[in-house]
C-alpha cells in the first residue's frame, strides 16, 4: 500500500512546479483562514472589483482611457451605494419591523388552527402536544426578540464600524480598479520565475471568479425583481423583504430555494389561509425558481453547470463550513479552482502542460 502512494506521490509530484502550485495553495488557503475575518472589507472590495472591471474593460475596448472609465464606473457604484444605503434599506428595515410587530397574531392565528386541528383529528393531535408545541414556539420567539434587542443595542456600538466598512469598501474598490497592473504585478514578484502550473490554473480561475462574480449578482437581481413583481401583482405582504430573501437565496444553490420557501409560504398562509391565492402565489414562486435553475442558470454559468449537483452541495457545505459566507459565496468557484488543479497535476504528470499567457 505505501509502495502505490509512493509511486502515485512521484508521479505527480515530483515535477517542481506542481510543489510550487502546492505551496501557493497552502499559503493562499491559509492567510485566508488566518485573516479573513481581519480582511473582510478587501474581500468585500475585490468582489465588487470584479463586478465593475468588466464596465472598465468594455469603456476602456471602445476607446475610452482607463483612467476616465475608472471614474465614471466609480461614480455609477458610489451613486448606486448611496441609493440602496439611504432608500432601499430604510424600506427593508420598515417591513422587518412590520413583520414583527405582526408576528403575536400570527401566533395566536397559528394558536387557534392547531386547536380547530384537534376538534376535526382528535386521534391525531392532544391538546397536550398542542401546548407543548406553542410554549416550545413562543419560548423561541422570545429568544428571537432578545437577540433582535441585543442586536439593536450592540449595533449602536458597531456605528463606527459600520462607517468605516462604508468609507473603505468603495475607497478600495477604486484602488483595486485604478491600480489593477500595479497590484498584480507586485503580487506576481512573489511567485518563482518558472511558474506555469501555477500561471495555468490562476487563468482558468481568474476567469471563472470574474464571470461567477458577474453571473451571481445578475442571478440575484433577476430573481429578486422578478419575485418582487409577482408578489405585488398578488398582494403579498412584505413583498419586499420577502424578494429580498428570495434573491440571495440564490447564493445557495439547491439548498438556498428550498429554505427560504418556508417563510414566503408562512406568511402567504397567515394572510389568506388554504385559499386559492395562496397556491397561485406558491406556483408563481416555483415557476421562478425553475424557470432560475433551468434557464437562467446555465445561460449565466454555462462553464460552472459542467460541475455535478454533488461537487456543486459539497463545496457549498465544505467551504461555507471552513470560511462562512465568503465560502457559500464563492464556493463554485472554489470547486473549480479544485477541479483546475487537479487537471494540471494530471497534464504535468503526463507531460501534456501547456499554458498560454497573454
Amino acid at each position: 500500500m505505501s509502495g502505490l502512494f509512493v509511486t502515485w506521490f512521484q508521479r505527480n509530484f515530483s515535477n517542481p512546479q506542481a510543489v510550487g502550485l502546492g505551496v501557493a495553495l497552502v499559503f493562499g488557503f491559509a492567510f485566508v483562514l488566518l485573516l479573513g475575518d481581519i480582511l473582510n472589507p478587501l474581500f468585500v472590495a475585490i468582489v465588487f472589483a470584479y463586478l465593475l472591471e468588466w464596465v472598465v474593460s468594455t469603456l476602456s475596448n471602445k476607446g475610452c482611457p482607463r483612467s476616465l472609465a475608472v471614474m465614471l464606473v466609480f461614480t455609477g457604484f458610489i451613486a448606486l451605494l448611496l441609493t440602496t444605503v439611504f432608500v432601499f434599506i430604510p424600506l427593508i428595515w420598515r417591513q422587518i419591523s412590520a413583520l414583527l410587530n405582526d408576528v403575536p397574531r400570527m401566533f395566536v392565528q397559528g394558536q387557534e388552527k392547531l386547536l380547530q386541528l384537534l376538534k376535526e383529528y382528535p386521534g391525531f393531535i392532544t391538546e397536550t402536544q398542542i401546548h407543548e408545541l406553542t410554549t416550545s414556539i413562543a419560548s423561541d420567539f422570545g429568544s428571537v426578540g432578545q437577540a433582535v434587542l441585543s442586536a439593536s443595542f450592540s449595533s449602536l456600538l458597531s456605528v463606527m464600524a459600520l462607517l468605516i466598512y462604508l468609507f473603505l469598501v468603495p475607497l478600495l474598490v477604486f484602488f483595486l480598479m485604478k491600480d489593477k497592473k500595479i497590484i498584480v504585478n507586485w503580487s506576481l514578484q512573489w511567485l518563482p520565475n518558472d511558474r506555469m502550473m501555477v500561471d495555468r490554473v490562476w487563468l482558468e480561475v481568474n476567469d471563472q471568479i470574474g464571470n461567477y462574480v458577474r453571473g451571481k449578482v445578475a442571478e440575484i437581481l433577476i430573481v429578486g425583481v422578478a419575485t418582487y413583481v409577482a408578489f405585488i401583482i398578488l398582494g403579498l405582504n412584505y413583498a419586499l423583504l420577502l424578494s429580498v430573501l428570495v434573491g440571495f437565496s440564490v447564493l445557495i444553490p439547491y439548498i438556498g430555494a428550498a429554505v427560504v420557501t418556508i417563510p414566503v409560504a408562512l406568511i402567504g398562509y397567515f394572510q389568506w389561509g388554504l385559499d386559492t391565492p395562496l397556491w397561485t402565489m406558491l406556483i408563481a414562486h416555483g415557476v421562478i425558481q425553475a424557470l432560475d435553475g433551468n434557464i437562467l442558470v446555465p445561460i449565466l454559468f454555462s462553464e460552472a453547470v459542467n460541475l455535478h449537483p454533488v461537487a456543486i452541495i459539497c463545496a457549498v457545505l465544505l467551504f461555507g463550513g471552513i470560511w462562512g459566507f465568503w465560502g457559500i459565496f464563492f464556493a463554485i468557484p472554489l470547486a473549480t479552482l479544485v477541479k483546475a488543479v487537479i487537471s494540471a497535476v494530471q497534464d504535468s504528470a503526463d507531460g501534456d502542460l501547456i499554458v498560454e499567457v497573454e
